[in-house]
């Protein structure tokens, strides 16, 4: 019965998920311009001080979270959808019971 009625809310309305998994792909191309800039001024920062650099680092894994969270959410995965519609996951609160 559990499976039935998951898969009868999953299907509730399809036109407004796949807005939302529009503007979830738009966000994730976004995220993808950003995450390219991060690794290339973190190796730039690296080739300057000799070592990461720490908040960099915990970005970086916070984006990578953040994009894991969209890919799930697209290929339907999951129903949750990513932030803005719930809380950004951090390293510092490591939050890893949201991700499956």
């Amino acid at each position: 019965m559990n499976d039935q009625t998951t898969e009868i809310k999953s299907n509730n309305n399809p036109w407004e998920r796949g807005l939302y998994m529009l503007l979830f792909v738009f966000i994730y191309s976004v995220a993808e311009f950003v995450l390219g800039a991060l690794v290339l001024i973190h190796f730039i920062l690296v080739l300057i001080h000799g070592k990461p650099d720490q908040r960099l680092k915990e970005f970086g894994s916070d984006l990578s979270r953040f994009i894991y969270q969209v890919f799930l959410f697209l290929t339907y995965n999951t129903e949750e959808r990513p932030f803005p519609f719930k809380p950004w996951v951090t390293t510092k609160n490591n939050l890893d019971d949201d991700l499956p």
